[in-house]
């Protein structure tokens, strides 16, 4: 698979986002370690999970406890080839909803459960999953910075931030910081100025959820026009390819920053997605997908 940097290592251009496998909905067990391993063998080497990615409240930490059994069965080169990005500060109390905690005790506490529940004595990225706007924000982030000197995380990262909690973040961390993740996807291009800002900065932009909208026929445009027939459809019927892989093409397209981490519950999924990092757009077919967001996505 091409490959994109995060931090100081090389991954695959396209992550895996683990969630679908432990939430409402998740397959059994075996099917899930089944995708796992499906990704693995496609040249996925980004999983990204989160202790809060689970269904019932008496099961933190279940996605992990996934990806540390589909590592563990593989061998000692594929395991040291995969970086396994987690998260803390959200929870799930088991009926659907999510909570917020970034107070730094519960953050000291989730990175320790994410060591045990991984099998790792280093946890290779750690993210904070979303700021909690009853902690000072330098007061999360700070526990990042105590986690990376004392050796418990190689790289620190963000999810669903703005521009100035990533200045900020920057401040306190400088080059331990290596990602942010946000929601970007042919259907929600609002966090265009945060991808830009981390590709000024160095860092990688990972997006969650980046296939939104794909499963549509129409895409609603943000600016309040009528809805228009999505551009993705013809072109992966043109290029005789799935639309979601068109999706994952366009976004790689964007920035070199940009590692998309789809979910995937099947192994078929994550195969037609690793197969966008060799799917190349040309200059016309990525005009088409841009179209009113072109003076924007051209940088």
């Amino acid at each position: 698979m091409r490959q994109r940097t995060l931090g100081e290592r090389s991954i695959g251009a396209i992550g895996l986002g683990a969630m679908p496998l432990s939430v409402e909905g998740r397959p059994d067990p075996e099917a899930a370690l089944t995708t796992l391993h499906a990704a693995l063998d496609a040249g996925v080497t980004l999983l990204d999970t989160a202790d809060s990615y689970h269904w019932h409240a008496d099961e933190v930490g279940h996605n992990e406890r996934l990806i540390a059994r589909a590592l563990a069965a593989r061998p000692a080169g594929d395991r040291e080839a995969v970086l396994v990005a987690t998260k803390g500060g959200r929870g799930r109390p088991g009926d659907g909803s999510w909570t917020v905690d970034g107070r730094p005790e519960h953050l000291r506490r989730a990175c320790e459960g994410s060591l045990r529940r991984l099998g790792v004595d280093t946890i290779d990225l750690y993210q904070l999953h979303k700021p909690d706007p009853r902690v000072p924000w330098a007061d999360s982030v700070g526990v990042l910075r105590e986690l990376l000197d004392a050796g418990k995380i190689r790289a620190a990262g963000l999810s669903n931030v703005d521009e100035r909690q990533i200045l900020t973040a920057r401040e306190i961390l400088g080059p331990g910081l290596v990602s942010v993740q946000n929601h970007f996807s042919p259907a929600d291009r609002t966090a265009l100025p945060q991808l830009r800002l981390a590709e000024r900065l160095g860092l990688a932009f990972l997006p969650w959820s980046p296939l939104g909208g794909l499963a549509r026929s129409v895409l609603d445009d943000p600016a309040g026009g009528v809805p228009a027939h999505t551009a993705f459809h013809r072109i992966a019927a043109e290029r005789g390819v799935s639309p979601q892989r068109v999706g994952l093409a366009w976004l790689l397209a964007l920035s070199p920053a940009v590692v998309p981490i789809p979910g995937a519950r099947r192994p078929a999924s994550i195969q037609d997605s690793a197969a966008a990092a060799e799917l190349v757009l040309d200059a016309a077919e990525l005009a088409s997908l841009n179209g009113p967001f072109a003076a924007l996505t051209n940088g």
